[in-house]
């Protein structure tokens, strides 16, 4: 982990800060490579110090050879993490301000260091994704789309969004999953205008679009798809919808390349459903990073400056959603190349027909 601490020290010192205080588990696992809960991580230019209690030490000592790892009691008081800021000499501290309760932070005011709110230069060190992270984010999107292929298999009218919804569960985890990389969303014939719709008890009948929206998380990474399929065959303007999204997916992932904005590459979609008569149906952002959470930056957004590098990652995502009626929304996942992207998603994305 020595690389990607050189990353934050870097970007520490460009703000005149001496160390970081990190709680997120995420920034944690980067940083040091620990992946349990219940730990503190310290990073200076001289030093990384991993606070954990005696449930995780014998883990934190196998899992991150480059820190010193110091067992504390159960809960981290600030106390403790005050003493290694006083060995370190640290002044100016930057802290997680995105990540902390009110009742954390107000117990730091008791540590010798000024604050410096930093979670975005913090995060911002994971923006380009390393060979080795590309690869695990590849497996993630492996196991969901063998998952989806079979869950195609069992899916019928009859079935219970719930019931959808365990089955593709199981069958992320039966393929190679860890965990999920957030709660399955299955929103059903009216449902699919929630865009994220939580599995009930409506049960899947003839004529209805179903909108699955899943993800696998492999040693830490995640993976983030939808697709929508249909119970027989839907009305026609539903197909139409279908079409339209389809149309304004392609157009993104035709437009996505390193140098564009966020902001540019949402408008690629936003414009032509508006054009088709659907501009009011598509009320979120294009897409995502994705990474050690499911949502990270950069963003593609109406409002997004983010421009997109190579080695960042995006998900396509547009929408069209009409209450009382359903919804369509289409995603991949991509990692930016330096001349392109890569489309991690392998499952198609014609129409289904079950």
């Amino acid at each position: 982990m020595l690389k990607e601490c050189e990353k934050l020290i870097s970007a520490l010192a460009e703000h005149d800060v001496d160390c970081a205080l990190m709680t997120s588990l995420a920034n944690i696992r980067y940083f040091s490579g620990f992946t349990s809960e219940d730990a503190v991580l310290i990073v200076s230019a001289e030093r990384r110090v991993l606070l954990t209690d005696f449930r995780y030490t014998i883990q934190a000592n196998q899992q991150c050879p480059d820190c010193e790892v110091r067992q504390v009691s159960r809960g981290i008081t600030p106390a403790e993490i005050a003493e290694v800021l006083t060995n370190i000499g640290a002044k100016r501290c930057a802290f997680e301000d995105g990540y902390l309760t009110v009742r954390a932070f107000n117990s730091y005011g008791e540590l010798p260091v000024e604050l410096v709110p930093m979670t975005e230069v913090i995060d911002r060190c994971r923006l380009i994704k390393s060979e080795g992270e590309i690869a695990l984010m590849r497996k993630a999107q492996s196991v969901s789309d063998r998952a989806f292929s079979e869950l195609l298999g069992i899916m019928r009218a009859g079935m219970t969004e719930k019931q959808v919804a365990n089955e593709l569960d199981y069958l992320l985890r039966k393929h190679g999953a860890d965990e999920n990389s957030f709660d399955t969303i299955v929103g059903s014939g009216p449902n699919g205008a929630l865009c994220h719709a939580y599995p009930g008890e409506r049960v899947l009948q003839e004529g209805d679009m179903v909108v699955l929206d899943f993800g696998s998380k492999v040693d830490g990474y995640c993976s983030d798809m939808t697709r929508t399929v249909a119970i027989g065959q839907p009305c026609d303007e539903m197909m139409k919808i279908y079409s339209i999204v389809k149309e304004a997916q392609r157009r993104a992932l035709e437009a996505l390349r390193p140098g564009i904005t966020g902001k540019e590459l949402d408008a690629v979609a936003r414009n032509y459903i508006a054009e088709q008569g659907y501009g009011e149906c598509f009320g979120h952002s294009l897409g995502h990073g994705f990474g050690l959470y499911v949502h990270e930056a950069p963003y593609a957004s109406m409002r997004s400056a983010d421009v997109l590098l190579p080695g960042t990652t995006i998900t396509i995502e547009p929408g069209i959603y009409v209450e009382g009626l359903g919804g369509v929304r289409i995603e991949d996942c991509c990692v930016l190349t330096e001349d392109g992207f890569i489309n991690l998603v392998a499952s198609p994305k014609e129409l289904i027909l079950l």
